[in-house]
């Protein structure tokens, strides 16, 4: 499970760098680029999330497939 997590943050962090060439190339707007970005943005902080969820119950000995991913809402409004 962490794997296809790791391989989601991937292919994210892929069309993160291909969005920003598709705006320096002129492919795509940069309103466009910002609406797309922010959601892949968003699906990251997600990933992020249950990778530290499962992580953390690891490390108290409950089972890390308990872990569930959280709402966009939940993890971008964090208090860092």
């Amino acid at each position: 499970m962490d794997q296809d997590i790791h391989n989601r943050i991937k292919e994210l962090i892929d069309e993160e760098h291909s969005l920003r060439s598709a705006l320096g190339d002129g492919s795509i707007s940069e309103d466009e680029e910002h609406r797309r970005l922010t959601s892949v943005e968003a699906q990251l902080d997600q990933c992020w999330d249950l990778l530290r969820q499962r992580r953390a119950k690891r490390q108290y000995g409950e089972n890390p497939n308990e872990a569930a991913p959280r709402s966009e809402d939940v993890v971008e409004n964090y208090l860092e």
